[in-house]
């Protein structure tokens, strides 16, 4: 049985990718800092062998990768829950390249390695700060000569789930209210990593943007309301305030106000037919983690 190594494991994405490996019948490596955490011993549990190895230790990676056919890479961004104080951009960068130089030396044979859509306009256009993060790592990726694919999703509908877009009582984003903005589940990029690994004579060597839905903010906020069986309003929040986070934060969502990822779902679902809109998403599971965090927050009040 071909193990697939999965760096990154405990994460979002990482999850879902081992989920759909391990229901395809692989064996699955997840890599993980700390395999006593809970998420570890629940992919355990799954099945999953667990592997201790660090990002930023490049022998441990290599360890961790050796007699493994593929692997699957992905790296939180800057903001991502968990990550280190100070975190970075260039931490990212390191860490994406780390995890790509240790699949070549142990002789990985398909690296597929979560990236971001829009990535390939970098010569064309000015991106977000974590856009071009990942285009970089994709470069060296290529330059490795590393039989790849980059998979890249747009934003998660899971982002609809807590603090990051609901406040107060709203959907509350810095996104232009009418403006289409494309969303994906998370579960998606599972799929696409499984069906990328069952096909590598199709898959290798393809950079693939992804989205499962487009929908104005207005109209996800009314999905969310109906979905939950109470009103979500959406609320805009002024760009001034997001900028006292951060310029490039600020800029990231003019971007996507302005130009956005411009994924084809239609061709996304062409690929993966069982892609969820955001109203299967809802059904499945999005409606019951929102009420649930839509109660835990209204019962700290």
């Amino acid at each position: 049985m071909k193990t697939i190594v999965v760096v990154g494991a405990t994460g979002t994405q990482g999850r879902a990718v081992t989920a759909h490996l391990l229901a395809a019948g692989r064996h699955v490596r997840a890599v993980t800092r700390d395999p006593d955490t809970a998420p570890a011993r629940t992919l355990a549990r799954a099945g999953a062998e667990l592997v201790r190895a660090e990002m930023d230790d490049v022998a441990s990676l290599v360890a961790a990768a050796e007699g493994a056919h593929g692997l699957f890479s992905v790296q939180p961004t800057v903001g991502s829950p968990g990550t280190p104080a100070g975190f970075s951009a260039e931490d990212e960068v390191r860490w994406g390249r780390n995890v790509a130089d240790a699949a070549h030396a142990a002789g990985v044979r398909h690296l597929v390695y979560a990236s971001l859509a829009g990535a390939g306009r970098h010569d064309t256009e000015k991106l977000p700060l974590n856009t071009v993060s990942k285009w970089r790592v994709e470069q060296h990726i290529t330059r490795l000569g590393l039989p790849a694919t980059f998979l890249r999703p747009v934003s998660f509908m899971e982002n609809y789930t807590g603090a990051y877009h609901l406040h107060d009582g709203a959907v509350a984003t810095a996104f232009a209210a009418d403006v289409p903005q494309q969303i994906m589940a998370v579960d998606d990029v599972g799929a696409f990593a499984a069906l990328a690994f069952a096909r590598p004579d199709e898959w290798i060597g393809r950079a693939v943007d992804l989205a499962g839905d487009e929908l104005t903010p207005r109209q996800i906020a009314a999905a969310i309301s109906e979905a939950i069986g109470r009103p979500l309003p959406y609320v805009r929040i002024p760009i001034e305030v997001i900028a006292r986070a951060g310029e490039e934060f600020a800029f990231a969502y003019g971007w996507l106000n302005e130009r956005g990822y411009r994924a084809d779902v239609a061709f996304t679902r062409a690929l993966h037919p069982g892609l969820m809109d955001l109203r299967t998403w809802l059904r499945r599971t999005g409606a019951a983690r929102i009420a649930g965090f839509l109660a835990a927050a209204e019962g700290d009040r």
